[in-house]
């Protein structure tokens, strides 16, 4: 029989949806309008199965969350797909590119963000960052030469830009950070020191771009600098971490380094830490060696910040900026302005005034598939940090008068 003659591929499957969020909506709307309008009719139809979470067991404010499975190798959807027993199965069918899509209410297309596969990257046999409630982030393993980036951090400041005229600090991915893609063992032809080489030229390339296409501030997410400390607690590891940094930051002059910042924190994710029992001031000390001006640090969920504060103090530099953690992204609670006044207040008294910021102790969902904290309360969060430094800045500002 010929091929044309043969039924459709998804005659007769079994199509399970996970999620009955807008992803998952919009495409079994697509496969409905799809099945409508094929010129043959495809018998048997497939049949269509949506998982969804039980909201009715949920916290309030989090109603909204839909359930999801994402089969990249950064989430925790390849330990979710592994021991369904299809992980490899999946792997080999399917597509690596990436792409980000913001829809119209007409489901027209208003932004797109692509990228290309990334070649010369495995899954298996990676570095894993382990949480305390068991659950793994993975970096791939680098097989091949050369090392580049499939995408640069500022293609998200000139989408950004379409929608805001405000300052836009970025985040990028430290050097440090990605240098453990590289494997124990040689690869062949590819020396470490010649995949550093690349790593630093990449790197300066991805900050550089976001400082061109008008970033505020470019935020080196440093938050494996506390885990360091469990690999190897003699700091050495720590210390190496800084030096490679360093040595993507000393491409930048002085005053573009005012521009760069570091920020560290014990790995928020899924409502959990995967450093937390690390002993911060541990980290503190080599963190002031990094060449930049401004440091986004982790405090409102540390239990003694009086004890945080003074080694801030001791090793801080005339030329930083300190923005302190007032608010706990781990916390559904959210914190009330004055809350945040008080911890302002609180960090004003170890840090002078014209040197000190404020910020939130990590991000809300800082590898893109966290569900735990709703955007409502998010938001609401966002709202008290600002409120609150509002509050305090005045108090400060009086303060200031009256010594006057």
């Amino acid at each position: 029989m010929n091929t044309t003659d043969q039924q459709h591929f998804l005659a007769g499957k079994r199509i399970i949806i996970a999620g009955g969020g807008i992803g998952g909506l919009t495409f079994c709307i697509a496969l409905q309008h799809f099945l409508d309008n094929a010129t043959k009719k495809i018998e048997p139809p497939p049949t269509i199965i949506v998982y969804e979470r039980d909201t009715s067991v949920d916290a309030v404010g989090r109603e909204g969350y839909s359930l999801s499975i994402r089969g990249d190798a950064l989430s925790g959807g390849m330990q979710t797909l592994q021991k369904l027993g299809i992980l490899d199965e999946m792997i080999m069918e399917s597509n690596p590119g990436t792409y980000f899509t913001l829809f119209n209410t007409d489901f027209s297309s208003l932004m797109q963000i692509r990228s290309p596969p990334v070649e010369g990257l495995s899954q298996s046999n990676c570095f894993s960052l382990k949480f305390a409630d068991g659950h793994q982030r993975l970096l791939p393993r680098l097989t091949k030469a050369p090392f580049r980036y499939a995408v640069y951090a500022h293609s998200y400041i000139d989408a950004a830009k379409l929608i805001t005229q405000l300052p836009i600090k970025q985040a990028v991915i430290t050097p440090s950070a990605l240098s453990m893609i590289y494997p124990k063992a040689t690869i062949r032809g590819y020396s470490h020191e010649q995949f550093l080489n690349d790593l630093t030229v990449e790197s300066e390339r991805d900050i550089r771009q976001c400082l061109e296409s008008g970033a505020y501030c470019v935020q080196l997410d440093f938050t494996e600098a506390r885990f360091s400390l469990k690999i190897d607690p003699t700091g050495q590891l720590l210390r190496d971490f800084v030096q490679l940094n360093n040595r993507v930051l000393d491409r930048f002059g002085f005053h573009e380094q005012h521009r760069l910042g570091v920020h560290v924190c014990p790995g928020g994710d899924q409502d959990c830490y995967h450093s937390f029992e690390v002993d911060y001031l541990q980290v503190l000390p080599s963190l002031f060696d990094l060449h930049v001006g401004n440091f986004y640090l982790q405090l409102a969920s540390e239990p003694n910040r009086d004890r945080v504060l003074t080694c801030i103090r001791k090793y801080m530099k005339p030329w930083h900026r300190i923005f302190v953690g007032v608010i706990n992204p781990i916390n559904p609670t959210v914190e009330t302005p004055e809350q945040v006044c008080a911890r302002v207040l609180e960090a004003a008294k170890y840090i002078p005034v014209e040197q000190l910021g404020t910020t939130d102790d990590c991000g809300f969902s800082p590898f893109d598939d966290d569900q735990s904290t709703s955007r409502q309360i998010a938001f609401d969060k966002i709202r008290a940090r600002v409120e609150g430094t509002r509050m305090a800045q005045e108090q400060l500002m009086m303060a200031q008068v009256k010594k006057i």
